[in-house]
């Protein structure tokens, strides 16, 4: 995909796109060109493409269902950071779908800051992943070597019918919990003295705060256009679209930093 084909798409056929991209390499620079495009204006708001309802994922990782996945212990042996540091790259590799997706389903209904903001994520997730995928390379790794979930998408299924739903699982939920538990692993990664990679998840900790505030802000905005009580409505989907339970220990300083108040996770937790 080049910046000149870009030139003739609307946005929402160049995310369709990207995400109908295969090998994660190419994933990759191809989102953070549609990211580009769109800054520079290059490419039309118009939503004449449907997107898809999967996004094209490589021959490898092999794909298994959460309770089929081998265990990995806690990062304390070489393998068990390698086992690490490739989930945490999947989980980077399917946000950028996530963060597409978001862009092209629900931009139309909610405007270009909408969509710049989660093409934004979208360019930060691609990044992420490949930082991530060089880290693995240069520990004699590769993106692709293990297993990973073939669980991450189901919030995208789950909440494809309403920009609410979404943003009240995926960046409220499922990334505000990459806020508690990254710490944790940055510390694991230090003690072992992995320092490289500490350094890339604590670059990678600073980005998701903001993700998790862009979530946070739109899905205030959206209540306060419906009349809706944003407390009582986050519970409300988190309840309705999330498989699991939202529970401490959270890390309240992150949390804070992107707008969520203990008020709105109020009758979740």
């Amino acid at each position: 995909m080049s910046v000149g084909t870009l030139t003739q798409l609307s946005v929402a056929q160049a995310i369709r796109g990207a995400m109908l991209t295969a090998d994660p390499t190419a994933k990759a620079m191809a989102t953070r060109e549609v990211r580009r495009a769109w800054a520079a204006g290059r490419l039309a708001f118009a939503f004449d493409a449907a997107m898809p309802d999967e996004p094209a994922r490589p021959a490898r990782p092999e794909l298994l269902p959460p309770n089929a996945m081998p265990k990995r212990g806690r990062g304390g042996s070489e393998r068990g950071r390698l086992a690490l540091l490739h989930a945490l790259a999947h989980i980077e590799f399917v946000a950028i779908d996530l963060a597409l997706d978001a862009a092209g389903r629900f931009g139309a209904e909610r405007g270009p800051a909408f969509v710049s903001d989660w093409l934004d994520v979208a360019a930060d997730e691609a990044m992420h992943f490949s930082l991530l995928a060089r880290r693995l390379r240069t520990l004699g790794s590769d993106y692709g070597a293990l297993p990973a979930h073939d669980g991450l998408w189901d919030a995208a299924r789950e909440t494809a019918h309403d920009v609410a739903a979404r943003l009240a699982v995926v960046p409220m939920v499922l990334e505000a919990r990459g806020l508690d538990v990254t710490p944790i692993t940055i510390e694991r990664f230090t003690a072992a003295g992995d320092e490289r990679s500490a350094r890339i998840l604590a670059r990678i900790l600073d980005d998701e705060i903001r993700h998790v505030r862009f979530g946070t802000t739109h899905f205030l905005k959206l209540c306060d256009e419906r009349g809706e009580s944003a407390p009582a409505l986050w519970k409300t989907l988190v309840a309705r679209h999330f498989r699991g339970a939202v529970k401490p220990p959270f890390n309240d300083s992150a949390r804070r930093s992107a707008g969520l108040s203990c008020e709105l996770m109020t009758g979740v937790v």
